[in-house]
This record gives C-alpha cells, sequence and structure tokens, in this order.
C-alpha cells in the first residue's frame, strides 16, 4: 500500500527554496521533512513527496512514484534481443539457466537455479540517424537509449531503439573490442560530441577503464586505458573544453574492529590533446588542500603509525563540515606525450603517489546547466553499513560535494559541501540535473543497509539552492519497491551456489534531450523536464531488470 501522506507540492525547474512541512506517515515510509516550492518556468512540474518502501522479507512492493508522475517501461531483462548469440540471449539475462527458478530448486555448487543477471546500468539517450541493426530492412528509427551491462563473466553493450516494434527493440551491439577481447563488465557511459563515440567504463580496480565505441551495430569497439588509465571508473562526464571528468569507486580497507572503510577513491581529469581523438592526453586528479595544514589531503594507509589510516582524521572531518570551502588543484599524473608505450597504467596508485585526495566512494559527477562548465556536483556513497562508526561526522553516511573552478581549463578551484547523508539519504550513487536549479541524486544503500534501515532505495530531488546544513532535506519522489524475481533472489542471497543479487537498486537516473552535437553535453543546456524533447529515464537494475521511462502524468 503506497503511504498516505500531508499533500506537498514542488517545482522543479525554476527558482526555489525549501518549506518544511508535516507529514503523517505509515511505518513502510521513512520521513520526508521538506518539499520545494517556487515558481513555474520552462514547463516546470510540481511534485508531491513520496514515502520509501520498507524491506519485508518475502513480499513484492511496487514502486512508488510523486503522483504526478508516471513510468512505463521501455526495456525488460526478459525483452528477447532481435540478434542473440547463445551466451547472451536477452535484455538481462544470460543463457546459463531458466528465467525464473523452479518450483522448490534450491542453488548449489554448480547448479544454477536461474539465470545470471546481466544488468543493465548507465543509460545513455542519443537522437541519431541512419542507425543500423539485426535486420537490414527494418527502420530503426531515430530515438536511442544504450547500456553497458554490470554483471557475468564478460560484458556487453546494448541498445534499446525506442521507436521500434518489440521484435527489433533492442539490439546486441558488442561483446568484444575490436581486436577481439571480451569486453568487461561496465558501468558508467556518456557521448563524446567530438570524437563521435560512446564511452564506457569498467568499475573493476585496476583492471578497470574506459572503452570506447560507434553507436552503430558493427561499429569499432576500443579499450583506451593505455590513455585515460586503469581504475574503479563509474562516473564519466564531457565538459565544453572536451576534458573527460572521470569519477571512481574503490572501496577502502576496513578499519580494523570497526564498519568504518579508508577514503580510497579519485576524481579524475583527462584532458585530451586533441578533443577529436581520446588517445592521447595528459590524465590528472584531484588535489585538495586542508585548511588546517596548508598540506594536500592525502591518501593514509592503516600501518603501525596509523592504526585507523586517514578513515578518522580532522581532514575527512572537515570535508564533511557544512560551512568550509577548499582549495583544490589538478596534478597531472599521467601524459601520453611522455608515456608513448601504449601500456595501460593503474591511475589509482599514481593518484596515491601524487598525494591527490581521496574520497569515500565518488560514484558519479555532473556539471550543474547554465553555469558554463563551472560547477560540477558528485556524490560519495559513503560506508553503506549502519554501524560503521564513520557516520558520525566522518562521511559514512555519504555526501554531495561542489567544485567550483573560474573556467573548465582551470587548473585550480575550491571544493564545498552541498549534503551530508544520513541514515535515511545514502549510498547515493548516479546522479542527474533535471533543471538548472535541481539535481536527481539515487541510492544504491545494498542489500545490508536495506536490512539494517528495514527500507529500499530511493532517488531524492536537491535543491542546489536550499541550506542543508540547517535541516533541510531533498524531496523523495521515488521510492523504489521490489519486483517478484528480486524478491525470490533476496531470500537466496547468500545461499552456497547462488550467483545474483538481492533487492531492486536504482541505476541509470539520465535526463537528456538526445542532442548528439557539443551543444548537447550533458550541463550545456538547461533542461525542461518533459518538455521541447527532454526525457527522463532510469534502471531498476537486479531482479527483473526493467529500464523504465518517466513521464509527466500531464501529457
Amino acid at each position: 500500500m503506497r503511504p498516505r501522506r500531508h499533500v506537498v507540492t514542488t517545482t522543479i525547474a525554476g527558482v526555489a527554496s525549501l518549506l518544511v512541512v508535516a507529514a503523517a506517515i505509515s511505518a513502510s515510509a521513512s520521513t520526508d521533512d521538506a518539499g520545494l516550492d517556487g515558481g513555474r518556468h520552462g514547463g516546470g512540474l510540481r511534485l508531491t513527496p513520496v514515502g520509501a518502501n520498507a524491506k519485508t522479507t518475502g513480499v513484492t512492493v511496487p514502486n512508488s512514484l510523486s503522483p504526478e508522475l508516471t513510468e512505463q517501461q521501455v526495456a525488460e531483462g526478459a525483452r528477447r534481443l532481435e540478434n542473440p548469440t547463445t551466451d547472451i540471449s536477452f535484455y538481462g539475462y544470460r543463457g546459463d539457466g531458466p528465467l525464473l527458478p523452479a518450483p522448490g530448486d534450491l542453488p548449489a555448487a554448480g547448479h544454477l537455479v536461474e539465470a545470471s543477471k546481466t544488468e543493465p546500468d548507465k543509460n545513455t539517450y542519443l537522437i541519431l540517424r541512419g542507425q543500423h541493426g539485426a535486420d537490414p530492412t527494418y527502420d530503426y528509427g531515430t530515438h536511442f537509449l544504450f547500456q553497458g551491462h554490470e554483471a557475468g563473466a564478460t560484458g556487453y553493450l546494448t541498445r534499446i531503439n525506442l521507436d521500434a516494434d518489440p521484435a527489433h527493440r533492442v539490439t546486441l551491439l558488442a561483446t568484444k573490442t575490436t581486436s577481439g577481447a571480451a569486453l568487461p563488465n561496465f558501468d558508467g557511459s556518456t557521448w563524446d560530441p567530438w570524437a563521435r563515440k560512446l564511452l564506457f567504463t569498467a568499475e573493476l580496480g585496476n583492471q578497470g577503464g574506459v572503452w570506447q565505441a560507434a553507436p552503430d551495430l558493427g561499429g569499432p569497439v576500443q579499450d583506451i586505458s593505455f590513455a585515460l588509465g586503469r581504475g574503479g571508473y563509474e562516473g564519466i562526464q564531457n565538459d565544453s573544453a572536451g576534458n573527460l571528468l572521470i569519477v571512481e569507486d574503490v572501496g577502502g580497507a576496513t578499519v580494523p574492529g570497526d564498519k568504518a572503510k579508508l577514503p580510497n577513491s579519485f576524481v579524475y581529469r583527462y584532458v585530451p590533446h586533441d578533443r577529436d581523438d581520446l588517445t592521447y592526453g595528459k590524465l590528472q586528479a584531484l588535489q585538495v588542500i586542508s585548511r588546517r595544514s596548508g598540506q594536500p589531503i592525502a591518501f593514509q594507509p592503516i600501518d603501525a603509525g596509523h592504526p585507523t589510516g586517514n578513515a578518522f582524521s580532522d581532514d575527512v572531518k572537515d570535508l564533511h563540515t557544512y560551512g568550509g570551502s577548499f582549495a583544490t588543484h589538478w596534478v597531472t599524473i599521467h601524459d601520453t606525450a611522455t608515456d608513448s608505450s601504449g601500456q595501460a597504467f593503474d591511475a589509482n596508485a599514481l593518484a596515491k603517489a601524487a598525494k591527490a585526495t581521496p574520497f569515500k566512494r565518488p560514484e558519479n559527477g555532473q556539471f550543474r546547466p547554465g553555469t558554463g562548465f563551472r560547477e560540477f556536483y558528485f556524490d560519495e556513497t559513503g560506508d553503506t553499513n549502519a554501524d560503521s562508526t564513520a557516520n558520525n561526522g566522518f562521511g559514512g553516511w555519504g555526501s554531495v560535494l561542489k567544485l567550483t573552478q573560474d573556467d573548465p581549463r582551470a587548473d585550480n578551484g575550491r571544493l564545498s559541501l552541498v549534503y551530508n547523508g544520513d541514515k535515511e539519504h545514502t549510498g547515493l550513487d548516479n546522479v542527474t540535473f533535471v533543471d538548472a536549479n535541481h539535481v536527481a541524486f539515487v541510492e544504491d544503500a545494498g542489500d545490508g543497509l536495506h536490512t539494517q534501515r528495514g527500507l529500499l532505495d530511493s532517488a531524492y530531488l536537491f535543491d542546489i539552492n536550499a541550506d542543508y546544513a540547517h535541516g533541510a532535506q531533498p524531496l523523495r519522489f521515488l521510492g523504489e519497491g521490489r519486483d517478484p524475481s528480486a524478491t525470490i533472489d533476496s531470500a537466496l542471497s547468500g545461499k552456497t551456489g547462488f550467483q545474483n543479487d538481492g533487492d531492486n537498486e536504482i541505476t541509470g537516473i539520465h535526463m537528456s534531450n538526445g542532442d548528439p552535437s557539443p551543444r548537447g553535453i550533458l550541463g550545456e543546456q538547461r533542461p525542461t523536464p518533459f518538455d521541447n524533447g527532454w526525457r527522463l529515464f532510469w534502471t531498476q537494475q537486479h531482479g527483473d531488470n526493467i529500464t523504465w521511462e518517466i513521464v509527466s502524468t500531464r501529457r
């Protein structure tokens, strides 16, 4: 049952102010203390906040959306590909088992009760002409949604043909590079308008990196990690200068006797020597300067002299305290001009050696529209554990941070805290701006934290102009449910021989008008949600692996 609430409306376009509201909700929902209200602008939409859905053993629950919104499936895991292989037949499943366990069947070593879920991840929406598929006689239209897949023995690339009929709905684009190497599991994606390539990132530590691919079937796919490095890369985003901002997600070592983890991930900027060719350039890492010592806030491992590393350092606490502002500097860690070996390198290790600043799993980031690419917002997922003592002031619940620079080419800038997470708002992952003043961050809290707090994931709308330092909270516009397959998987999770994830998570939140030109870079144009071609997508990962489009109920 959807929780009943005192109704508060919000505008997700235009300058907004925060209003504290009273809310009466059932035990199945968590508390939203605030909504957004303001003038309408560019077809803005007023939203009513919803509650979070409870995690209850054996119970399937539908998604809760603000009543001004509705969603429609654009693809689902059981959607058969138009060009299947024996191993990859469906949008979200491999060919190694049934799509659902047989009644009474239980996993065991060497026995899969269901097919491996491939977990379509980040979405990238483009309007393109002249695209091809498996059927040379079919017109595939012009509206496309691209994904890399995150799970399985290998990864692959898919394209949802949004204009196509069911038989031609999803095309398998690639399973290997042009040189014949298997693709890895992918997490992030974006479109580079100068190189005219899709970019996919692999969150695989020193085996991760960046791959570039043509958007058409049969187009080349190349591993370009010899230029951009190996790292636990996830978020990737262009700026107007042709640079790439890359956000890394690498979990740090756990503090002995605690659930807290070391900050161990970096934010990178790749500066191509020629923005039309991403295979030559320099990789930089973000360095933040301590307000206490004037020295870089650098990685500190756990050792005899530092039994907790820098998990509880004054600098880490300062980074997660409202009101602070820190000088930043981009430090170059690799340049193809001086290393022409063509060999991949460990970006995380080089960032540590250069005294770049580690964060607590910053998974994704995006530029604020209308700022000339001078404001970059990124999240920290945090420790995703209610028992971490770093939750008390040291970033354990995660955060939203803002990097400001005078120009996208600038080497120096300022970093400040936008939002400190808490138990209700944590595990922030994917991000998209829905207009110039509102940004959506979505949760991937994980099965363990779902159980600890008794709640499934949510998607939140943050007002850039709100004062989160004094009790304001973002608006929840999506309380994710748990579909039937994820409910089954949650019950099987942890059993010997079971290979799939449990509860659903939110991923791939993405608003775009599909413009493939440099003007279409996310952050260049001010979105007008659900008007003028702007569309909003997300994927309910795990379980049934459904990719949704969110639309206005006014349409």
